[in-house]
């Protein structure tokens, strides 16, 4: 319980210190009256798990009381604290494996394959966004496909979109170039962040002042 609790604050700093950037470049581009919607894939809201699975061996899953977070979800749920911004989860029709192992047996075969999963969650009214906060776990060193999904479902031109990702260890990757060529007349925005589940026990006060 400690760890988890110790591990959420450092995590809600390194929220608060990149989307302080992020959140600044768009608002100065955008206007601080913008409507801001935070997006983001999670294995928490595309899983069924069971009610005592345990958060502290299960890779990209935490527990802040007793409520089970995936970490891209913890992450968007800090910046909505931060922003008042809505928050949208992009969920797919078909659940995912609950065990790690098959869900990242499916991810690399979605990634292979280049599947495009079909959605169950559908945005009512993009055009009242001009400002999206995008975030996702780093699958085989790209997008989830479920991402590339909701990408290619909608126009986001003329909207900033600041990106911030989980991963164990690679960071963007080549994802914002990515996000760019889907969305060619959207502002992708570099202030985006990126948090490293496998460290976040570790990080020191210095890096998140960074």
């Amino acid at each position: 319980m400690k760890r988890t609790w110790i591990a959420g604050l450092l995590l809600f700093a390194l929220v608060l210190s990149g989307l302080d950037t992020g959140y600044a470049i768009a608002a100065e581009s955008q206007g601080t009256d913008s409507n801001i919607l935070i997006v983001y894939f999670s294995r928490v809201g595309n899983t069924d798990f069971l009610d005592d699975i345990d958060a502290v061996t299960s890779a990209s899953l935490l527990k802040d009381g007793d409520k089970l977070y995936g970490n891209t979800q913890y992450v968007a749920a800090m910046i909505q604290q931060r922003t008042g911004g809505d928050l949208f989860l992009i969920e797919t029709e078909e659940k995912y494996p609950s065990v790690y192992e098959q869900i990242d047996e499916q991810g690399g075969e979605e990634h292979r394959n280049r599947v495009r999963p079909k959605l169950a969650s559908h945005v009512d009214s993009m055009d009242d966004y001009s400002v999206i906060f995008l975030g996702y776990p780093i699958w085989y060193y790209d997008l989830p496909m479920a991402v590339y999904s909701f990408l290619e479902e909608y126009d986001l031109s003329g909207k900033a979109i600041i990106p911030f990702v989980t991963s164990g260890a690679s960071g963007f990757t080549g994802t914002l170039d990515t996000i760019q060529e889907l969305q060619p007349n959207a502002d992708v925005r570099p202030g985006g962040f990126d948090v490293k589940h496998s460290k976040v026990a570790e990080v020191k006060q210095e890096d998140v002042d960074k």
